[in-house]
């Protein structure tokens, strides 16, 4: 299951369960499995060829015409039939045309592989977050989830394309040069193989703790994501607060802190190459100075063309192994990024949680029945008590109390965002968990105090209701919702852009865009929370008719904070502290004197 990142990052090392979990890409990469693997035999044949360069290298800055003579090259060389320096550089430049062509179409295969995953990948994680149950956004915060789906992808991506690539060709020049190494020289070869051992050690040791400050200072960009989204997202708090000074120190914080551990990190690395640039120039000029002894005397041991291949080999060697710990450090990296998004997927879902499967005809009939309800989140604070009624269809039923009583989460619990806590909730005497979700939620809408419209135009945030509703049904929705005339005065009309969230409209036009989303829905069940509490008097009056035009012919729930708007209820239910305390209709429950008569006083309402 995701957990919040916070608390992953108290891993500092992978473990096997780590490992495990990043495998689940190779699911991705199995249906382009023979590209891949065609671009694996491209690899290995450019890999293999890398190590002609040292090898035809080294006898060519020998310059004998004798190389086929004495040696421990000598031989082979004789085979091959290449006796002089022409010949020898003609081997190099068809060697470097055949690394050339074999490393482009190694490229080549290798990125359409890695972008095709990726691409499903991308696919699959945004649906899977797409599908997440409520709850899980509870828990989670966006900025980090989008992170998690660029930055992560952009890690697995380098590896996939290049480091793993490259790391299996520095392992194949080494293990090819260890064995060129020993066939030249064995003394020689001794002292450089001493060498492996302290890189070794070093490079698993290093590995390890670059990576534990390369995943905090990923964390650390995660959360600053997050700082930006909140800043942006609520932009108008930050100004009517003028509290521009404080974000912009929080979000200073932040990087301050990545800063640190990537300036941190990066002074290990620093340390760890100067390492490696003193060991391997040490070695270099230490076997230097061994080879030319043995290519002296009076029975040299090497010949000059076998010691300049030594050479070529030993300095291709060192470069390939002063790159491993990087390259091992960046596939480190990309395991844990692969965790991250392998978790988002095989997280369940929506569809994985609700298996109800009844499509039932719904008239829009519906029964609380004991409901019982706290937050997965709070569940010490119970939130709803044995809540229980029912409304028959075409109904309006409204929900008063105050701030915190539970009338908001009776909308939740219809639109089935949440298990209950215990009882049940009936759509036409069938129960909810036995519908299929989505065509349960295909029969209702929702139009929220604050609506956020998508960046687009009218048009499209109109048809987000019905994605194939003709031109004449869009229009007709927008006139039904009194939309139509202020669409009408923009130059661009429908498909006026609305901006971020809508941003570009006044609060009274996006209630009646998302009003008209509703009507183009055309659903049995509508639920209004405070759909007109946050309006001025002339925005209230036109989106209150629409909103009454809208609840004719469907049952209707309506949450309600101006109680002028709910006096011709079928049914009025008055919460107090997760209870159903008063029921019935306006004239009776002021005649009861109680709470409802309460709040109608304190707004001033007439009661008749």
């Amino acid at each position: 299951m995701f957990r919040p990142r916070k608390e992953k990052s108290k891993r500092e090392k992978l473990s096997k369960d780590s490992i495990k979990k990043a495998r689940r890409i190779f699911v991705y990469l199995k249906p382009y499995r023979t590209m891949f693997a065609i671009g694996w035999i491209f690899l290995v044949i450019s890999s293999v060829l890398g190590l002609a360069f040292p090898l035809l290298m080294g006898q060519l800055l020998g310059g004998s015409s004798d190389m086929g003579s004495g040696g421990a090259m000598g031989s082979f060389w004789e085979n091959v039939n290449i006796t002089n320096v022409t010949t020898v550089a003609l081997a190099l430049f068809i060697s470097f045309g055949a690394q050339a062509l074999t490393g482009f179409f190694r490229i080549l295969l290798f990125t359409k592989v890695t972008e095709n995953a990726l691409r499903d990948i991308r696919k699959d994680a945004f649906a899977r977050l797409v599908y997440m149950p409520m709850d899980f956004f509870n828990s989670n915060k966006v900025g980090e989830l989008t992170s998690r789906i660029s930055a992560d992808i952009t890690q697995v991506q380098d590896v996939l394309r290049t480091s793993v690539a490259e790391f299996f060709r520095q392992f194949v020049i080494i293990a090819g040069g260890i064995t060129f190494l020993v066939i030249l020289s064995w003394k020689l070869a001794l002292i450089m193989l001493a060498t492996l051992p302290v890189l070794a050690i070093v490079a698993v040791f290093f590995g390890r703790f670059v990576r534990k400050l390369s995943k905090q200072a990923q964390d650390e960009s995660a959360s600053s994501n997050t700082i930006i989204e909140e800043a942006l997202m609520g932009i108008s708090n930050v100004k009517s607060f003028t509290n521009e000074l404080f974000t912009i120190g929080k979000y200073k914080k932040a990087i301050d802190n990545i800063r640190d551990l990537n300036v941190k990190s990066g002074l290990w690395r620093g340390f760890f190459a100067s390492f490696v640039i003193i060991f391997i120039m040490g070695a270099i000029v230490f076997i230097v100075w061994q080879g030319v002894l043995l290519t002296q005397g009076p029975n040299p041991e090497m010949n000059p063309n076998d010691f300049f291949t030594f050479m070529m080999f030993t300095i291709m060697m060192g470069a390939s192994f002063g790159s491993l710990p990087e390259l091992f450090a960046s596939i480190q990296k990309a395991i844990g990024a692969t965790e991250n998004l392998m978790e988002i997927i095989a997280t369940p879902n929506e569809k994985d949680m609700r298996t109800g499967s009844l499509k039932p005809e719904l008239t829009g009939s519906v029964a609380f029945k004991s409901v019982n309800f706290h937050y997965p989140q709070r569940k010490d604070v119970q939130v709803l008590n044995d809540v229980s009624f029912e409304s028959q269809s075409n109904q309006t039923i409204a929900l008063v109390g105050s701030s915190g009583a539970g009338k908001s989460t009776v909308a939740s619990l219809l639109l089935q965002y949440y298990d209950l806590s215990g009882g049940s909730i009936e759509f036409d005497g069938v129960d909810s968990t036995k519908i299929e979700l989505e065509h349960l939620r295909s029969h209702m809408a929702f139009v929220p105090q604050e609506v956020i419209l998508f960046s687009g135009t009218i048009r499209e945030n109109i048809a987000f209701g019905d994605l194939d509703a003709s031109e004449e049904e869009i229009i007709e929705a927008a006139k039904k919702a009194n939309a139509w005339d202020f669409i009408e005065t923009f130059p661009d009309k429908l498909e006026t852009e609305v901006g971020d969230r809508g941003i570009q409209l006044s609060g009274g036009q996006k209630q009646r865009i998302a009003i008209a989303r509703a009507i183009l829905k055309n659903p049995k069940i509508l639920i209004l929370d405070e759909a007109t509490s946050a309006l001025d008097s002339e925005s209230e009056k036109a989106v209150q008719s629409a909103l009454d035009g809208l609840m004719k012919g469907r049952t209707s729930f309506v949450i309600a904070h101006r109680l002028s708007t709910i006096k011709k209820a079928d049914t009025i239910l008055v919460f107090d502290h997760g209870k159903i305390v008063e029921s019935g209709q306006h004239d009776s429950l002021i005649e009861m004197n109680g709470v409802y008569a309460n709040l109608v006083s304190l707004q001033g309402v007439e009661h008749s």
